[in-house]
């Protein structure tokens, strides 16, 4: 039985997103590829990756972060 909760709790987390961070931005560098929300969190983003171009300070974002690895951002998105 222990087995069966492990393995389904394991198959659970797989359903959803590493991560996702919802904020406001602070600052993005387009040089340097990185993006900085107002609460202090950054992230680099890899150059191959298109970035919107209304992500400028103030514009409300929410970045995903790649399922297999999760410290690599794959997507940006601008939220209304």
């Amino acid at each position: 039985m222990k087995r069966f909760i492990l393995a389904a709790a394991a198959a659970s987390f797989m359903l959803f997103p590493a991560f996702a961070a919802d904020g406001v931005v602070k600052e993005y560098n387009a040089e340097t590829h990185v993006l900085m929300l107002e609460d202090g969190t950054s992230f680099t983003i890899p150059a191959d990756l298109a970035v919107p171009p209304e992500v400028k300070p103030g514009a409300k974002v929410t970045v995903e972060m790649d399922k297999s690895d999760s410290t690599k951002v794959s997507s940006v998105l601008v939220n209304p």
